[in-house]
């Protein structure tokens, strides 16, 4: 079951709940693709949210669409990687600067689950800025390459 929660600023609902022609919108912006190198071509939303749909069931935690009262903000969440538990976040032009605030939140209900003992946070190479990633204690443990693809791998000991 998609838990869905709420905080003072942002509430975190079921993805699959939203409107599509928003997600569309959202992955088309050339904004937001740039921090995507995965993104190639056109976006497969309903792939998409089954993909999703497919995390929720095989690991009991996924991503949620992220709304600030009626305004779509983004998408994000826990997706389990292999050992470790994975944190994405992916706004809308108009929800950026709102990224550290709403991965606090997160990282909150990450705290409270016991399955969570580490965080991961990969960034493409377009993210530059790594300093709200050290201020939360996560560290910079190298490189990864998915699809073709290198990030810069983050971590952050949620025991501590």
């Amino acid at each position: 079951m998609r838990r869905c929660w709420a905080v003072p600023g942002f509430e975190f609902g079921d993805l699959q709940a939203v409107p599509r022609a928003l997600l569309v919108a959202q992955m088309a912006d050339a904004r937001v693709a740039e921090h995507l190198p995965l993104l190639d071509g056109a976006f497969d939303v309903d792939g998409f949210l089954q993909i999703k749909a497919q995390r929720w069931e095989e690991d009991g935690l996924g991503h949620w669409a992220i709304w600030q009262g009626d305004v779509f903000l983004g998408w994000g969440g826990f997706e389990k990687e292999r050992d470790v538990w994975d944190f994405g976040l992916v706004l809308t032009p108009e929800a950026f600067g709102q990224g550290l605030a709403i991965t606090r939140q997160a990282l909150e209900f990450a705290r409270e689950d016991a399955r969570i003992e580490a965080v991961q946070f990969l960034l493409a190479p377009t993210r530059r800025s790594v300093k709200a990633l050290a201020r939360m204690g996560a560290e910079e443990v190298g490189e990864v390459r998915y699809g073709g693809q290198t990030f810069r791998r983050f971590l952050l000991d949620m025991q501590g």
